[in-house]
C-alpha cells in the first residue's frame, strides 16, 4: 500500500474513532443568540439534516432542509451526525461604506459535523447573533475526489402558513433591453400568500422579506465571490418552503455552468436570516458584513461623496464635450467630488478629448467616473466602450490609461446573470481596479453580497428599478413613492444601492418642460438622499435646478453627506411609509416618505434630538415645499405630518 493510501485510511479511522455513532445522541444541537431570544435547533431525520428557528416563543421557520449535492458526492442524504463544536464569536470592525461605522459583532456558533455512507464529510456552521442567523457549509478533505461541482443545494426556508411575502421575481434570462437580463430590476409584490409563485416561474431574487404576525424575517446571502455562484429563492412549494436556487443555465448567453466548481476544502457563501419583532432589526442589520472579511488591502485611501450625472436628464446626446463641461461646472458649484460620464463617451468625445475633459474636471476639483459596457459576449448591448472589461490584458491596459489621466472610478454595466463565471468577472474587475486606484460602481447588475467589506474599492450597485425608469415610464413615476418605501426594508437593508435619484426637475427632459411628470414633492426627493444609502451618490440634479429649484433644496443638496456613522429605524411599513434617522459626524438627519393617498400624521420618538432645535423640511397640502425651525420636545417626541407622495427631513 502506498504512503498516500495509508494516510487516507488512517484519516478515516481517526474520524470513525473520534465520532462514535452513540456520541451524536448526547449532543445538544441548539444554539441561541447572546440575548437568548433567537434560537436555531438542528435535527437529523432519516439521514437528512434540518433546522428550525424560533424567536422568543414565536416559531419563525418550521423544519427546513439542509444539505447539498455535487456531481460526485451527495451530502444531503444518508448522513450521520458525528459531532458538534461550539465557539463564541466576538469581533469589532469599522466600515465607512455601510449604514453604521463601528460594528461589534457577537455571536454563538454551532458546528454540526456529518458523514455520509461513503465516509465523506460535511460541516454545517451556524452563527447566531442578536436578531441574525448566518449559516454555511464547509466541505473538508476526506480523500478523493478533491474537485467537485456543487449542482444543487437543498437548503430551504419553511415558513408557517400564515406568513406573507414581500418579494421581487427573478427575471427570465436573455430578455429585456438587448438581452441583458436578469439584472435585478423587476417589480415587487407585497403581502402575498406564502405559497404565491413568481411571475417568471424562476423564483425570487434576494433579499426576500416575510411577515409572520408581528414578526419580520429577511432572507439573503453574503460572501459570494468568484469561488461560487450567486443564488436566489425558488418558487415555494404548496407548503410554503422556499429553497436555494442556482442560476438558470441560459444566463450569460448560455455560457458557463449553473453550479459552482470547488476544490476541497471548500466553504459555501453564507445564508442569512434576520428576525425581529417589528422592523427595527431588518432596517438596522449589518449581518451581510459581519461574517465576511476583506479580500485584499486597498491600494489607496478611497474618498466617497456626491457626483453629477448628465445622462439621467439629458440622455445619450449629452455625452459630448460641451455638455460634460456644463456638468463639471455644476459639480463644482455644488461642491461635489465627482462627475459620471456615461455611455458613448468613447465615440462622442473620444479618448484624446476625454483626456482634456478629465484635466478640466481636475482643475475644478472634480474627479471623473467613466462608464463601460461589461463585455461584448453575453448580450447585445451596443453602448461603448465595450470589449474593454472582460479580458484581463485589455482591462489592465485600459485601467493604466485611466490611472495616468487621474480617473477616480468606473461604472460597469450590463452583466445579466449570477453564474460563477460572472462572479469571477466581478471579482477580477474589482481586484484589477484596486491595483490602479479605481473605485467601481455596477449597473445592470446583481445584488452586492457583502462586497462593501470584501472589496475596499467597491462603492455601490444598482440592482433595483432605479431612477432611469422614471425617465422611461410615467407609470414608474406614479409608483415612485410606493417603491421608495420598500427599499429600506428589503434591497437597501442588505447592500449599498446606487439609485441615481433626487430629481428636482418637474418634468423628465433637458429643458424641464416635457416628458414624464414627477408625482412626488421636492421634500420627498430630498428625503431619498438620506433614505437611500450608498457611499458614492450620483444625483439627478441638472444645471437648470440652480435657477428653478427652491434655494433651500439646493442648499440641502450641497450639505447632505453620503456616509453615515449610525442608522436608526423610527417608523414605517413596506409600501406605505418609512421614517429613519442617520448620523454623520455629530449631526443627525431624520428622513421620511409617504406613499399613501392621504396625509399621514405620526408621533416620532427621536431621543437623539431631545430638546434640540432642528431645521424642518416639509410639504404644504398643495404639494409645494417649505422649511422652518422646530424644537423637539425634551422627551424626544415630535408630531409630524407627511403629505401624500411627500416627505419630511429634520436636520440637527
Amino acid at each position: 500500500m502506498s504512503f498516500n493510501k495509508l494516510t487516507i485510511v488512517f484519516q478515516r479511522f481517526i474520524i470513525l474513532f473520534i465520532f462514535l455513532p452513540g456520541m451524536a445522541q448526547a449532543q445538544d444541537n441548539t444554539v441561541k443568540s447572546p440575548d437568548g431570544q433567537l434560537q436555531v435547533e438542528v435535527l437529523l431525520q432519516n439521514g437528512q439534516p434540518f433546522y428550525r428557528v424560533t424567536h422568543g416563543k414565536k416559531l419563525v421557520l418550521e423544519n427546513s432542509p439542509l444539505g447539498l449535492e455535487t456531481n460526485l458526492v451527495n451530502l444531503s442524504a444518508d448522513l450521520s451526525l458525528v459531532g458538534t463544536k461550539r465557539n463564541t464569536i466576538d469581533q469589532r470592525y469599522q466600515q465607512s461604506k455601510i449604514k453604521r461605522t463601528d460594528i461589534h459583532y457577537v455571536a454563538n456558533e454551532l458546528v454540526c459535523s456529518y458523514i455520509n455512507k461513503n465516509k465523506k464529510l460535511l460541516n454545517v456552521v451556524f452563527r447566531v447573533s442578536n436578531d441574525n442567523i448566518a449559516f454555511r457549509y464547509e466541505i473538508p478533505e476526506a480523500g478523493v475526489p478533491l474537485a467537485l461541482v456543487v449542482e444543487k443545494e437543498n437548503t430551504g426556508f419553511n415558513f408557517p402558513q400564515e406568513a406573507k411575502s414581500f418579494l421581487t421575481s427573478q427575471s427570465k434570462s436573455m430578455v429585456g433591453f438587448a438581452r441583458t437580463k436578469p439584472s435585478y430590476e423587476e417589480g415587487f409584490k407585497i403581502d402575498q400568500d406564502i405559497s404565491s409563485r413568481s411571475a417568471s416561474g424562476l423564483g425570487y431574487t434576494f433579499p426576500g422579506l416575510f411577515k409572520l404576525d408581528d414578526h419580520w424575517v429577511l432572507i439573503s446571502e453574503t460572501g459570494v465571490s468568484g469561488s461560487y455562484c450567486a443564488s436566489h429563492l425558488s418558487d415555494p412549494t404548496n407548503d410554503g418552503i422556499y429553497s436555494i436556487a442556482f442560476p438558470d443555465k441560459t444566463e450569460n448567453n448560455g455560457f458557463g455552468s449553473s453550479g459552482a466548481a470547488i476544490g476541497l476544502p471548500a466553504t459555501t457563501p453564507w445564508r442569512t436570516i434576520t428576525v425581529g419583532k417589528g422592523l427595527k432589526s431588518i432596517v438596522e442589520t449589518t449581518i451581510p458584513y459581519d461574517v465576511v472579511e476583506p479580500l485584499y488591502e486597498p491600494s489607496k485611501t478611497y474618498e466617497f461623496g456626491k457626483g453629477t450625472w448628465s445622462w439621467i436628464m439629458w440622455q445619450d446626446r449629452s455625452m459630448n464635450y460641451e455638455d460634460q463641461v456644463k456638468y463639471i461646472d455644476l459639480a463644482a458649484q455644488l461642491g461635489y467630488k465627482f462627475i459620471l460620464m456615461d455611455a458613448w463617451w468613447d465615440k462622442q468625445v473620444g479618448y484624446p478629448r476625454m483626456e482634456e475633459l478629465i484635466k478640466y474636471a481636475g482643475s475644478k476639483g472634480v474627479g471623473v467616473f467613466l462608464w463601460y459596457n461589461s463585455n461584448g459576449v453575453a448580450n447585445d448591448a451596443p453602448q461603448g466602450p465595450k470589449n474593454k472589461m472582460q479580458s484581463s490584458i485589455v482591462r489592465k491596459k485600459e485601467m493604466q490609461w485611466m490611472k495616468q489621466n487621474g480617473v477616480k472610478g468606473i461604472k460597469v454595466d450590463f452583466f445579466g446573470g449570477d453564474k460563477q463565471e460572472v462572479m469571477r468577472l466581478y471579482e477580477d474587475l474589482l481586484s484589477d481596479a484596486n491595483d490602479y486606484g479605481l473605485m467601481a460602481v455596477f449597473h445592470g447588475t446583481t445584488l452586492p453580497r457583502g462586497w462593501e467589506r470584501m472589496f475596499p474599492n467597491y462603492v455601490g450597485s444598482e440592482a433595483i428599478l432605479a431612477s432611469e425608469n422614471l425617465m422611461f415610464s410615467q407609470g414608474f413615476n406614479d409608483q415612485e413613492a410606493f417603491n421608495a418605501t420598500l427599499h429600506p426594508f428589503i434591497r437597501n437593508a442588505v447592500g449599498a444601492m446606487e439609485f441615481g435619484g433626487v430629481v428636482l426637475n418637474k418634468r423628465y427632459n433637458r429643458n424641464n418642460n416635457g416628458g414624464n411628470y414627477r408625482r412626488t414633492t421636492d421634500v420627498f426627493q430630498l428625503a431619498t438622499a438620506v433614505l437611500f444609502q450608498n457611499p458614492v451618490q450620483f444625483f439627478a440634479l441638472a444645471p437648470n435646478n440652480l435657477e428653478d429649484a427652491p434655494a433651500f433644496a439646493i442648499d440641502f443638496m450641497k450639505q447632505v453627506p453620503t456616509t453615515w456613522q449610525e442608522t436608526k429605524f423610527i417608523d414605517g411599513y413596506p409600501g406605505k411609509y418609512c421614517v429613519l434617522a442617520r448620523q454623520h459626524a455629530d449631526k443627525w438627519y431624520v428622513t421620511g416618505v409617504n406613499a399613501l393617498a392621504e396625509p399621514l400624521t405620526l408621533k416620532l420618538n427621536l431621543p437623539m434630538l431631545a430638546g434640540k432645535e432642528v431645521k424642518f423640511y416639509g410639504d404644504n397640502t398643495d404639494g409645494t415645499s417649505y422649511t422652518k425651525s422646530v424644537k423637539v420636545n425634551k422627551n424626544g417626541s415630535l408630531n409630524i405630518t407627511m403629505q401624500p407622495k411627500g416627505g419630511v427631513v429634520l436636520v440637527q
